[in-house]
Parts: C-alpha cells; structure tokens; sequence
C-alpha cells in the first residue's frame, strides 16, 4: 500500500524542513511519497522540498482556493491513502504517520485528523482553542462531522467520488466531512497522530483567517448566525478565560493584552464572515488568500481601536 503525503505551500520555509525530516523519520508498515503542491513561493520553499525528495506541482495564485489546490495536489500524487498536512505543522514523533493512517487501514473510518498542538511562541488564546477541538483522548470514529486538513488522512476512494469543494474560501475539510458523514462515512479522530501547528500572523490576518472560515461556514452551517451581541457577549467570556488559565498555569510567553487583541480579532471576523454575502472576486481571493497588509493599514485599522477599547465594550466566544 502507498501512502501519499500532500503539503501544500506558500512561503513555509521556516517549518518545511522540520516537518519533512520528520516525515523521513516515520515507523510505518506502508511505502510513502511525499508531495509538494506550491503557490508561489519566493522564500525557498521549493528549494527545500527538493532537496528532501518531493514530487512537486504548483498552482496560480489566480486558480487558487483551498480546495483546488488539495484536488490538483491528490490528483498528481499515487497513494491509496491521502495525508493532508500544512507546511507549518511538524510532527510530534515518529508513529504519527502510522497511527493516523490506522482507521483507515482497519476500515474504521474514511477521514480522520489528529491532535494540534501550540508551541511557547503561539498566542496562548490559540492553544487554548487547539486545547478545545483537540483533546488528548481519541474518538475512533466520532460522533460529529468536525475535520481539519492542518493533519489529516482521506482514503482515496472518497476523495475520487467526493473531491473537495473549490469555491470555498475555507473549511473545505468540515464540508467534505459533512458531506460523506450524510452518506454513511465515519470519521476519526486520532489524539495519538499529534502535530505541533506554527501560526506566525498578524492581527490582520487572524481576522481575515476567521472571516474567510465564517463565510465558508454559512454555507455548511447556514443555521448559525452571529449578532454583535454574540460578539460582545463572546470576546469577553473567551478572554477572561484565558486570563483566568493563564494564571492557573503560570503562562507568561503571552501578554492579556495580545489575549484580548486575539480573541477580539477572531469574533469580529467570525461576525463580518457571517455577514458577508459577497461573491468571491479575484480582488477578495488576494485579500483572504494572500493578505499583504503594510504597517501603517496594520496599525490605523487593528491596533489603535484595541488600545482604546476597554475588555467589556467589543465581544465574542471560545469556538
């Protein structure tokens, strides 16, 4: 059997080595093939993918969604099982590979994902929410249609008969979840497939990231609506928590100010994606796709309203 792993990419130079050392490092009973699907990296990602083995294919920034660049990536590999990972997520040990891919093996699942750890540089409000979506303990399969492709294994079957929707502007995972989970399909979560997940954003894109997975969500979900006074109601329940655990834990790696400035940043997008029912144009791919954001717009539209916006005047909650 072959297993295929397909990363997608743009600009992980930082991680990329590790997480493919890490795939070289992996205890399986399956041949592996690792494949590389780029959009237009300048930072010598290709480079690296290169000297570590990978097949590689690119796509356009103009063609790009997440979803077709997951299809064009399981189309040009060979494995019957598919591995999802991003490019900044490495894994925890050498059994990852192995353990995600077991359910699959067995026959117990079609999907699973598994575990998504922070690291000491991730906002403390972030590695609470992998905290939450993300327990220590598995669920072979689950109950519920909830997947990410940060860490993630598909048989190939599936995906042939049920690809990835390419007009969404993400949660193209939960989608294809929901879809084969109404067809019969199970899905696993696999807690022992852990993956420590390197977020490097800024507030810009934090928000974005939220707004673009709201306006995905409408569609699966289209039952959730969010109200400001969701958000208001939600910003300050989710960061008093944070506070609260921060302390428990004596966690000082993040200010509660850069709690709050998450936190806020995450609802406000949620709410805007949630209200958006805008076509998605080439102009928004480049906004949500590949957000570039000078520090003058950075500061004048993110950080000066939440220096002057006390904790209980903006809001919303721990999702």
């Amino acid at each position: 059997m072959l297993v295929s792993i397909v990363i997608r990419t743009l600009n992980e130079a930082e991680h990329l080595a590790d997480l493919l050392k890490m795939v070289q490092s992996q205890k399986t009973d399956f041949d592996v093939e690792t494949i590389l699907i780029d959009s237009g990296s300048t930072d010598g990602t290709v480079e690296i993918a290169e000297k570590y083995g990978c097949r590689i294919t690119t796509i356009t920034k103009e063609e790009f969604s997440f979803g077709r660049s997951l299809n064009r990536g399981c189309a040009y590999s060979d494995g019957d099982i598919l591995v999802l990972v991003s490019g900044h997520c490495v894994p925890v040990d050498e059994h990852w590979l192995q353990n995600m891919c077991q359910p699959l093996i067995d026959g117990v699942s079609s999907y699973s994902y598994g575990r998504q750890i922070g690291d000491d540089n991730s906002n403390y409000s972030e590695r609470r929410i992998f905290a939450k979506y993300y327990p220590a303990e598995s669920a072979i399969p689950q109950k519920e249609f909830f997947c990410n492709n940060a860490n993630s294994a598909l048989l190939r079957t599936v995906w042939e008969e049920f690809p990835f929707d390419e007009e969404l502007t993400g949660l193209e995972d939960m989608e294809l979840a929901k879809r084969i989970w109404s067809r019969g399909h199970k899905i696993a979560y696999v807690a022992e497939a852990p993956v420590f997940h390197h977020h490097r954003e800024g507030w810009a894109q934090v928000r974005r990231r939220f707004e673009r997975e709201a306006i995905a969500l409408r569609g699966i979900m289209p039952e959730v609506h969010v109200v400001p006074v969701d958000v208001l109601r939600w910003v300050i329940s989710s960061t008093w928590k944070d506070w609260q655990a921060a302390r428990r834990h004596g966690i000082t790696s993040t200010s509660k100010r850069d709690m709050l400035r998450y936190r806020w940043n995450q609802f406000v997008g949620s709410y805007k994606g949630n209200h958006d029912h805008r076509r998605m144009s080439q102009e928004l791919k480049q906004y949500y796709f590949y957000p570039e954001v000078t520090e003058k717009a950075d500061k004048d539209e993110w950080l000066k309203p939440l220096y002057r916006t006390p904790p209980h005047e903006g809001q919303q909650s721990e999702s």
